[in-house]
């Protein structure tokens, strides 16, 4: 089969099909997660993100297949989720760059295409590692730009970067020695497979949805983003929520008979900013999407149509959709591990200071236990489910403050937060904690008088006087690191490193405690969560204390999923 260009409707086809066949394949590629722990997450991740691309794709109006990719960039960037879901995003920014203004795409530009989205998805990790996503984007995209010297077939150059693809993919453990010792191929390259073979099939006209399989619609993608994206639910009183009906429009900028108003960013933004909270907008030359919580959710409508035509229309309310939620007792727990939760304010969403500082982390107790250092939001996830970048950046945004500071406290959300950081309305720097333990320590570094680069060098600072521990189940059988660990085992995870394994958990804590401590150490922290009680946690303490008597030892209910304890050692 040959095909001389990729018009809109074959390039909405393929990222339709990539959601598809990523959201098929999330557990399969979830599973291939290195540690045999329970937070395997790059499918689900890689899955949300283009589901919120195709989202974006699906909803515009152009036929201009350089445009599209700019949706599709804008989408992924958004929805972005974990390290390889904003690899994957910045992959089509690049992409998106070397489309730009294109009608189609001929067999060169689709070459073209993949060989800038690999060189900005390199410049997009600071020390890039072979083995990974990267390596198999960059030899699918330098076989493409072989074949392309040679045809002008658009499935043959499609073809050729599909099947480079999958024997990159291949080699991911030659390259990353961790993956062959384990056994499986890179998780984060195997989903990038997945998406290049869904646009090869759609090529070839072997899409999933001829060959009788279901091709989800716009609703039903919507409908996984929502479920990934829903805050905690109580038992709040629908008459506490302040905005009470979370509205979204697209606005086709100067078209229309009620246009007023030359587009202007700044002045369209600040109009709305008055009308309510957790507000975003993003635009390009012929769109503005709003997303806006507002008791007037007609005052947000005229004035979209005050610059342009409303595309699309969107009003919940929030207060019935709560009601709801309580009458059929359906209400989510801090320690949901389906759902990625909105940021949820500690304070009212008044910071202290003019700097706010925001946390990411799962567990009431957790929570809590930020709040009380100072914390202002809390950006619900963690291990099991990374929050998106358009999560973290509605949570800066609802700071009110000038300036803010994230605490990922894992650093496969990194950059996400970074991205972040990028887009919001507000300074924003990221202290790079990579646990819950790293980022209590960095609050205690935090002074709201300071500014906001002396905060950040503070807290990074404290960072590395703290060693974290984990202890979680095993979900497999596996060698790895010269531990022979059998599923339902108890692991002992020292800065991301097995240490210790075991049948007991109590044991299995105190033995890792035991490889943390040295002669330096003063005061240790443990945090209990599910899988654990309190009981179970004194236990731990008492066994630490016979160690040394001289150890400070605070005990925590932190109320977090997946892992049983965390431990700090400082």
């Amino acid at each position: 089969m040959k095909v001389a260009k990729i018009t809109n409707t074959e390039f909405t086809a393929m990222v339709q099909a990539a959601a598809n066949k990523l959201n098929k394949n999330s557990e399969f590629i979830n599973s291939l997660n290195v540690f045999p722990v329970p937070d395997g997450d790059t499918g689900t991740n890689m899955s949300l993100s283009m589901a919120s691309g195709y989202k974006y794709v699906n909803k515009d109006v152009k036929t201009n297949v350089g445009d599209l990719a700019g949706a599709l960039a804008k989408g992924l960037l958004m929805g972005a989720r974990g390290n390889s879901g904003v690899i994957l995003s910045q992959i089509f920014r690049g992409f998106q760059k070397s489309t730009e203004g294109k009608e189609t795409l001929s067999a060169q530009d689709l070459s073209d295409a993949f060989i800038v989205g690999t060189e900005t998805a390199y410049k997009s990790v600071m020390k890039p590692t072979e083995g990974t996503i990267l390596t198999v984007v960059r030899m699918a995209a330098q076989a493409g730009k072989k074949k392309a010297a040679t045809t002008n077939d658009v499935v043959a150059v499609m073809d050729a970067i599909y099947e480079s693809s999958t024997k990159a993919l291949e080699k991911t453990p030659d390259l990353l020695p961790v993956l062959k010792q384990v056994g499986v191929v890179d998780s984060g390259g195997q989903g990038l497979v997945f998406v290049l073979e869904a646009f090869d099939d759609v090529l070839n006209g072997r899409s999933e949805a001829e060959s009788g399989e279901h091709q989800p619609n716009d609703a039903e993608l919507n409908q996984m983003i929502h479920a990934a994206d829903q805050s905690v639910q109580s038992k709040l009183n629908p008459e506490d929520i302040v905005y009470g009906y979370c509205t979204q429009i697209m606005v086709r900028i100067g078209k229309g008979r009620e246009v007023d108003h030359k587009f202007d960013y700044q002045t369209f933004y600040d109009y709305l900013a008055k009308l309510g909270d957790s507000l975003l907008v993003v635009n390009d030359e012929d769109i503005v999407k709003v997303h806006v919580h507002t008791e007037h959710p007609g005052k947000v409508l005229a004035w979209g149509q005050e610059f342009g035509d409303l595309a699309t229309v969107k009003v919940d309310n929030m207060r019935l959709q709560q009601e709801t939620i309580i009458e059929n007792d359906e209400e989510t727990s801090d320690n949901d591990k389906s759902a990625v939760q909105k940021a949820e304010s500690l304070n009212g969403g008044q910071p202290q200071s003019d700097t706010a500082v925001i946390s990411v982390s799962s567990g009431k107790g957790l929570n809590t236990l930020f709040k009380s250092l100072g914390v202002n939001y809390i950006v619900s996830g963690g291990q099991t489910m990374n929050p998106s970048t358009e999560d973290i950046v509605n949570a800066i945004n609802e700071t009110h403050a000038k300036k803010a500071i994230v605490l990922p406290n894992n650093k496969n959300i990194f950059l996400a937060a970074e991205q972040a950081a990028k887009v919001a309305d507000i300074p924003t720097v990221i202290v790079h904690s990579k646990t819950i333990s790293q980022g209590i320590t960095a609050m205690l570094g935090f002074n709201p008088e300071s500014s906001l680069d002396e905060n950040q060098e503070s807290m990074e600072d404290n960072l590395s006087t703290v060693k974290s521990g984990q202890v979680t189940t095993a979900i497999r059988d596996t060698e790895i690191n010269g531990f022979s660990i059998k599923k339902d085992q108890f692991m002992g995870i020292v800065d991301g490193d097995i240490v210790t394994t075991g049948d007991d958990l109590v044991k299995t804590a105190t033995d890792m405690v035991a490889k943390m401590l040295d002669d330096d150490s003063e005061a240790i922290t443990v945090i209990w969560g599910d899988g654990a009680n309190e009981s179970l946690a004194n236990q731990v303490q008492t066994a630490v204390s016979e160690m040394d008597d001289e150890l400070e030892i605070e005990v925590h209910e932190g109320d977090q999923p997946v892992y049983p304890f965390l431990i700090s050692v400082e």
